[in-house]
């Protein structure tokens, strides 16, 4: 009996463009991206989109060419609640509050900002990523235009990485990692340039 090959999801995560409050660690996913020199984006169709609900992702999508309308924000992927730091930098909270920022960055658990955990925000995104499924009017493709927060989440949790993975994960502007399989088994291609 032949054996049946099982279906393929092809995911596309797209970190945003730069920001004001990207170029400076600000704990902010709003305000205007700069100007976007890659070309517009040509997605088949049929491809689902969807979006983390932040500004500046539907604000990066919007200069690569996808209608807005197409963009479907999905609360499964919005980058990580941070609670009281919300809109304040980073190095201004080293100083301030030195060892709330050096536990956040070494205890996945650690929320000593009132919001959500690291190893929350990877269980968030890993319960959306397995739960993806190859069938649809797009077949097995979704591009997602996400926060870097959710990239690092979604790579660790597709290479079963320790959570200490998130923070060694470097997530470039406007480049996409592309995940291809089903739930427990990921292949990984990172840093592809988007558009151009």
């Amino acid at each position: 009996m032949p054996v049946r090959a099982l279906p393929t999801v092809r995911l596309t995560l797209v970190s945003p463009a730069l920001t004001a409050a990207l170029r400076e660690a600000r704990f902010d996913d709003s305000g205007p991206v700069e100007p976007v020199t890659a070309g517009p984006l040509r997605l088949a169709a049929g491809v689902r989109v969807v979006g983390s609900p932040s500004g500046r992702c539907a604000a990066t999508a919007a200069a690569l060419g996808v209608d807005p309308a197409a963009v479907r924000p999905e609360p499964a992927l919005a980058g990580c609640a941070v609670g009281r730091w919300r809109g304040r930098r980073l190095d201004e909270l080293a100083a301030a509050e030195p060892e709330s920022v050096a536990a956040w960055l070494s205890d996945p658990d650690a929320a000593p900002h009132g919001g959500e955990s690291l190893r929350a925000l990877r269980a968030r995104v890993a319960g959306w990523l397995d739960a993806l499924e190859p069938g649809g009017p797009g077949g097995g493709a979704v591009y997602a235009f996400v926060e870097p927060d959710v990239v690092r989440a979604a790579v660790a949790h597709a290479l079963d990485a320790p959570d200490s993975a998130l923070w060694r994960l470097d997530v470039r502007p406007l480049h996409a990692v592309e995940l291809s399989g089903r739930a427990g088994r990921w292949n990984v291609r990172a840093g592809v340039p988007v558009g151009g």
